[in-house]
């Protein structure tokens, strides 16, 4: 089965943060996540992951009574940001719950996780 992982992080942190200004302890935390993405990348199980732009780049599309409108930012306006996302191709939900778990241990921000619809999608 393959799920989406949705990364969430505090607006205050992306904000704050850069390459020049992260600390050591985010990059720590960042190298011992990229180690155990290599242990998933090894079991076949990582799919693909990719960091997002800031949110104040995204556009929302919406239906609305006067037809369909794009307007600047996202979608609601929130402590946390949607910041990356990851998909697995894993054996069961338990199982990218155990994965997930690890990650949001490493890394210390929560994760959502959502089946993606495919053939062996049976929810």
């Amino acid at each position: 089965m393959k799920f989406i992982l949705l990364g969430y992080t505090p607006a205050a942190s992306w904000d704050a943060a850069t390459a020049d200004s992260a600390s050591e302890e985010a990059m720590a935390a960042f190298a011992t996540y990229q180690k155990f993405e290599a242990e998933l990348r090894a079991t076949g199980e990582f799919v693909t992951s990719e960091g997002l732009g800031h949110p104040v780049m995204t556009t929302t599309v919406r239906k609305t009574d006067a037809g369909v409108v794009a307007t600047d930012g996202p979608f609601a306006e929130l402590k946390e940001v949607l910041a990356s996302f990851a998909v697995l191709d894993c054996a069961s939900h338990d199982r990218a719950v155990d994965i997930v778990s690890r990650i949001v241990e490493i890394l210390g921000e929560p994760i959502e996780i959502r089946p993606i619809m495919g053939e062996d999608f049976t929810s």
